[in-house]
């Protein structure tokens, strides 16, 4: 791996406890990483005051929330949520649900 150029499957993890999180890249400009839910695992509904986020289906199948709309998404599928939009996402699915996430800016603004 390189600085610049990573295989995200190297990162895939599991938490029995809560969802697996592992960070690529974090800046104050953007963050960028992967979250890992086993099924019946969930973020539940939060808000990111100012950064807006996204979040890319890779593996698996979840069920996103954003603001009021509730939809299932799956491999290829990418979702987003403005800056102070309430979301949350859901592995309803019987595999592991895998997503890249980006951030922004990033947390170390």
């Amino acid at each position: 791996m390189s600085e610049l150029s990573i295989d995200y499957r190297e990162h895939i993890g599991s938490n029995p406890e809560k969802m697996y999180k592992s960070t690529f890249f974090s800046s104050e400009h953007l963050m960028l990483g992967l979250n890992c839910l086993e099924p019946g695992q969930e973020h539940h509904l939060h808000t990111h005051s100012d950064q807006d986020k996204f979040y890319f289906v890779l593996e698996g199948e979840g069920e996103f929330t954003v603001e009021e709309q509730r939809f299932m998404a799956g491999k290829g599928q990418l979702i987003w949520a403005a800056a102070g939009v309430p979301h949350a996402v859901k592995n309803a699915g019987d595999e592991r649900l895998v997503i890249l996430m980006g951030m922004a800016p990033g947390p170390n603004k």
